[in-house]
């Protein structure tokens, strides 16, 4: 791949005493929208510039406004590529670049631009548009995928009999552009080897999301109540009438509440099913909030509860966990390589409000030296997974050279008295 020295000449990267770097990320879903995958880009994308990088976001517009101008993200100023975009109404915000313009598109900037690398987010329609330009003219590629097709499904309106063949297109898509990257990476080892699985990629790296975990701070008070937590896009995949269903089954005593914290078009459908279990009292749907309104519903939890089935990572289990939460997850997809049993929470079996109850009941009747040792464990556990090590990682792949995938499982931390 060419290496563009001239794009950013002007000064020196105060990381590595290298030149800076002109970076343009590529994302098919951005800031504000809000799950996972843009949460990483736009932490991404602030990081770099921070670290003293120029860097550009090309993603959808979200409004029917398009163009290219400024935007602060995380404190900090990147140039927003924002293109023309509609409204996938299946979808309660999702709003997709037009496919048939996307190459177009991505000359457009790529001229503009003249980047030294490009790191696309997904392979749908941004990444695709920007690996074939990107291609042509020798610019570094790096592709990160943060997407399972089965959580699209729900969306597509096609019919049941017609959705495993198009999870299989799916994947062939995927295998195409990937393999256009010179370096694809996803957040867990687990999620590199499903990657390699379906589309025949080999050398997936693992490299964690990571968190920026100075933003979360652990609460160490005495609990007052029982407060379950959940957080995250309130769809289907998420599986959160399991949780509703699971609080049924706790002890009366417990007094269990639960906060659910996101929006989504399960909203109204999750409300009714609480009012139909008789616990609507005990639930409440929250649904946007800003950083600060997050902090605090971490702070008033007692247990975060994860029982989705198709995490890539979780960056809300990581921020619950940084913020010294105990957290009983789904025993499914990446999620175990956050929580561990005994350690910081606990694993339930996938869809079985039985076992899920049954965890956070272990974890909600502990004594103050058990729970104590839980949310010690989550802040151990989270230490392998500091952003700045994510950052650096990227960073070298941005460079071309070679990584060794960071260690994520267990990382030695200093624990407050």
């Amino acid at each position: 791949m060419a290496d563009n020295t001239g794009a950013s000449s002007a000064g020196t990267d105060h990381t590595t005493g290298e030149r800076p770097l002109r970076i343009l990320i590529g994302a098919d879903t951005f800031a504000p929208d809000v799950n996972g995958a843009a949460r990483f880009a736009e932490r991404l994308a602030a990081g770099m510039v921070e670290r003293g990088h120029e860097v550009h976001v090309m993603a959808p517009a979200a409004s029917r406004k398009h163009g290219t101008w400024k935007e602060v993200h995380e404190g900090q100023e990147i140039t927003a590529h924002r293109l023309n975009s509609w409204r996938w109404y299946p979808h309660d915000w999702l709003r997709f670049a037009l496919p048939w313009r996307i190459k177009q598109n991505s000359a457009r900037v790529l001229d503009a631009v003249k980047p030294d690398v490009v790191h696309f987010q997904s392979h749908i329609i941004v990444g695709r548009g920007l690996s074939v330009e990107a291609q042509k003219r020798s610019i570094r590629i790096i592709g990160t995928n943060h997407f399972m097709p089965e959580n699209m499904l729900e969306f597509t309106l096609l019919p049941k009999g017609w959705q495993e063949w198009a999870v299989g297109l799916a994947w062939k898509a995927a295998g195409r552009t990937f393999g256009r990257a010179e370096s694809v990476t996803t957040p867990t080892r687990r999620a590199a080897q499903f990657l390699e699985k379906h589309t025949g990629l080999t050398g997936v790296h693992a490299i964690s999301c990571g968190v920026d975990a100075h933003k979360y701070s652990p609460n160490w008070a005495p609990r007052t109540e029982n407060r379950i937590l959940f957080v995250g896009r309130v769809t289907g995949e998420k599986q959160i009438d399991v949780l509703l269903r699971a609080i049924t089954l706790l002890p009366a005593e417990l007094d269990a509440k639960v906060e659910i914290v996101g929006g989504g078009d399960q909203k109204r459908n999750l409300e009714h099913l609480a009012h139909d279990l008789g616990i609507a009292d005990r639930v409440t749907f929250t649904g946007y909030v800003t950083d600060d309104e997050l902090r605090d519903a971490y702070h008033r939890a007692s247990v975060l509860a994860m029982p989705s089935i198709a995490e890539l990572q979780s960056i809300v289990t990581m921020e619950a966990m940084a913020s010294a939460l105990p957290v009983v997850a789904a025993n499914a997809m990446a999620l175990p390589h956050l929580v561990h049993d005994g350690e910081n929470g606990y694993l339930f079996e996938p869809s079985n409000p039985e076992d899920l109850a049954a965890k956070l009941r272990t974890v909600l009747e502990a004594t103050p030296e058990q729970y104590r040792t839980l949310k010690e464990g989550s802040i151990r556990l989270i230490a392998a997974h500091d952003i700045q090590r994510t950052l650096s990682t990227f960073e070298s792949l941005y460079r071309g050279k070679p990584v060794t995938d960071p260690v994520t499982d267990v990382a030695p931390v200093t624990l407050p008295e």
